[in-house]
């Protein structure tokens, strides 16, 4: 036949999606563990012993003797050191304490009994204690204590939830009373600086005082005038002025005038 006969309504077309078949793959791959090497080697295969190279010894060195520059003392000979011997005197030691040993008279050999003399054995008859009971020391039941089973802390139980009910609050309610609200002058004034600009402000100081001194000048009525003294050598001369002085002590000099005749 020449020509291909079809069966059916297939005809070759292209693929609408991938198709696995079409591609080729690795193929199954596993992990399986190394057969060389010794560490995490294949179980089933035979393991030959590894060996490993340590590291290289340090070099021994060999101990030197002092050269001829190594100082030996003069009086050190071969056989030890050369001079006369050398004796120290020591103080003399103190007596030790005397041993506290136990003399002849204190031993009591009658008191060994069976320790030192043969004698026929001996028994005894203890009391039968396999059939007496101890007392018990196990707790009874009024030692445990169960955990109670109502209440939201239960152990091992699931709780339910819980609700409480509040008392009725006397804020916003219908029975509030409203007389009892406070009015607008219950609120202090808010001084408009506060959230508005606020001006300069300026204040004024107390006026000062003016200066003055310490010392305590005399005033007038502290001049006595009508005593006033004449001297006869001042007759002749010519009038001159007067003048007051300042008052330094309490004491009152009597005050000389030139007059003329």
């Amino acid at each position: 036949m020449g020509s291909e006969v079809w069966v059916g309504p297939w005809r070759p077309h292209r693929p609408r999606g991938p198709i696995a078949a079409l591609y080729s793959g690795p193929g199954p791959k596993y992990k399986l563990p190394a057969s060389t090497g010794y560490i995490l080697h294949d179980p089933s295969r035979p393991r030959a012993p590894a060996f490993t190279f340590g590291a290289r010894l340090p070099t021994q060195q060999t101990s030197r003797g002092p050269g001829p520059g190594h100082l030996v003392p003069a009086r050190m000979t071969v056989r030890g050191r050369d001079g006369a011997p050398a004796y120290s005197i020591f103080g003399r030691p103190r007596h030790a304490a005397p041993f506290l040993t136990p003399g002849p008279g204190r031993y009591f050999p009658e008191r060994a009994g069976n320790a030192a003399y043969p004698s026929a054995p001996r028994h005894t008859i203890a009391p039968r204690n396999w059939g007496l009971r101890a007392e018990s020391q196990t707790p009874g039941p009024g030692t445990y204590t169960v955990p109670s089973l109502l209440g939201p802390r239960v152990v091992g139980k699931v709780s339910a939830p819980i609700y409480s009910i509040y008392g009725r609050s006397a804020v916003g309610s219908f029975c509030e009373d409203l007389s009892k609200t406070p009015g607008p002058c219950a609120y202090p004034v808010v001084s408009p600086g506060i959230y508005k600009p606020r001006a300069p402000q300026f204040s004024m100081l107390a006026r000062t005082s003016l200066p003055q001194g310490n010392s305590l000048n005399p005033g007038p009525a502290a001049y006595n005038v009508d005593q006033v003294l004449c001297s006869s050598a001042s007759r002749h001369r010519k009038p001159r002025g007067w003048s007051f002085g300042i008052r330094h002590s309490d004491y009152l000099a009597p005050m000389v005038i030139d007059v003329d005749d």
